[in-house]
């Protein structure tokens, strides 16, 4: 395994914050030289310097988009840390249902969840799941829009094809959801067809503008700002802020707080579940 010179971190760590927004500090030469010592090899580099400025010099960004496939933390299961999503099943989803239920039975109501961390689509396809199962057999009656960005290619790829090995859907999914939601095909299990119509990918670096994407009524970024500075946790959530619906709801990891981070949100609880609103 090729090893990063100390001269080497500096440099490598400002590039990945610099495409990525993730912060890894001094500390972390083991996980520099785990994850990116092959993409080097693979380039024909000889140290992480020559890896840095093909990568820069690289018109196809090809290496960059590798670097970050490697670099992102897609740690992710179904149901993960089930609170959230016993949330949104009991309390959050009822009631923006109640407010965006137009006032004419002809009409449709209209819901737009966003994943802003999808990794591998887990998280969104695990919200689907909850709204069907709420929903029922009334999903005529409902635009839900349902939309999972994220900053790596081959998350986004993973998600967008909705394919788990064994491995994948043991981890979260009880067997009656599974057989109620997925399809066996060969060793896999390929997620049914209306669930993944409900779903949209799209790769989003989440330190850009987030141009495009209007308002949501639900927002989940769950365990991607750990990874960030204090700065740039604090342009993130405001720039979330400015993206949800006035009378919508904000669900952040169980360990994250935005005390100190973001004043435009203040804290709710249900239970035994912390979600986030804007201030009146």
């Amino acid at each position: 395994m090729l090893k990063i010179q100390p001269a080497e971190l500096k440099t490598i760590a400002q590039y990945i914050h610099d495409i990525s927004g993730i912060y890894l500090d001094q500390s972390k030469s083991y996980l520099f030289e785990t994850r990116l010592s092959s993409i080097a090899e693979e380039h024909g580099c000889s140290s992480y310097q020559e890896l840095y400025l093909k990568a820069k010099k690289d018109p196809s960004k090809k290496i960059e988009r590798q670097i970050i496939d490697a670099i992102s933390t897609n740690e992710t299961l179904f149901f993960r840390d089930n609170g959230p999503f016993e949330l949104l099943r009991h309390k959050l989803l009822p009631e923006i249902i109640d407010l965006r239920t137009p006032s004419s039975p002809r009409l449709k109501t209209n819901v737009k969840i966003w994943s802003a961390a999808a990794s591998t689509g887990q998280e969104l396809y695990s919200v689907a799941m909850v709204i069907r199962d709420l929903v029922g057999n009334e999903m005529d009656k409902f635009n839900f829009k349902l939309l999972g960005t994220d900053i790596s290619d081959s998350a986004i790829k993973q998600a967008s094809y909705g394919k788990y090995n064994k491995f994948e859907i043991e981890r979260g999914l009880p067997r009656q959801t599974l057989q109620k939601h997925f399809t066996l095909v060969g060793d896999s299990w390929k997620v049914k067809d209306e669930l993944r119509a409900m779903v949209n990918f799209r790769k989003l670096n989440l330190m850009l503008p987030f141009a495009g994407l209007g308002k949501f009524d639900i927002i989940f970024c769950r365990n991607v700002a750990i990874y960030f500075t204090l700065a740039d946790r604090k342009k993130l959530f405001n720039k979330l802020a400015d993206s949800l619906a006035d009378d919508g709801f904000l669900i952040i990891g169980s360990t994250e707080s935005l005390t100190g981070i973001c004043p435009r949100f203040v804290p709710k609880r249900h239970l035994r579940a912390i979600f986030y609103q804007k201030k009146n």
